[in-house]
């Protein structure tokens, strides 16, 4: 017997949007680089600099609209030897849009063309669900957290302002053009009715 889902009808527009917030968070830190950091040396040997780690968020969402998703507009690809900042911008934008289409039709009843996720074209397909959402937005995320550190190791740190706004998801949303996340609704026992909380 199938159970009715717990899901809210909106849930794979809110993941799309969730995903856009993810997003303006690194137009913030790209906005706001220091563009001294965009290609310098990393410390250490063999480590990546700033074009070539945003290069790669770019392109890695690039391949997952290439195998998941083919029937949409794919992003511009960026080489990570000639990307300028802005571009990067630009082309992160677009990805996003992009990956929000994909996520929303992925999580739909319907499901429409996108019948597996596939991250890489070694990988297993993974039935479109939340765990394709989590997967991109950790990616992304991780490889967030890479530039702000080496940012502030190459002696540019994001100003403070910056970084708490990163945090600010409602600010985050509104400068994206959606709805604020409502306040949870707790339904209260009935009057003389024992609560499940042991306390």
């Amino acid at each position: 017997m199938r159970t009715a889902s717990l899901l809210p009808p909106d849930f794979p527009q809110e993941m799309a949007q969730a995903y856009a917030v993810n997003d303006r968070m690194y137009q913030l830190l790209l906005e706001h680089l220091d563009p001294r950091a965009w290609r310098a040396k990393p410390p250490g040997r063999g480590g990546r600099s700033i074009a070539d780690i945003v290069a790669h968020v770019q392109n890695i969402r690039r391949k997952w609209l290439r195998l998941s998703a083919p029937h949409l507009k794919l992003p511009v690809q960026l080489d990570r030897k000639r990307c300028t900042q802005k571009q990067a911008q630009v082309a992160l934008a677009e990805s996003a849009a992009r990956c929000g289409e994909m996520l929303e039709e992925a999580l739909s009843a319907r499901r429409g063309r996108i019948q597996s996720f596939l991250r890489d074209g070694w990988a297993r397909p993974w039935q479109p669900a939340a765990s394709m959402f989590a997967y991109m937005i950790t990616h992304d995320a991780h490889h967030r957290g890479q530039v702000c550190m080496l940012a502030h190791q190459l002696g540019f740190p994001l100003p403070g302002r910056v970084t708490a706004a990163m945090w600010s998801w409602e600010r985050l949303c509104r400068e994206c053009g959606f709805k604020l996340p409502g306040p949870l609704k707790m339904k209260r026992p009935a009057p003389g009715r024992a609560s499940n909380v042991s306390g």
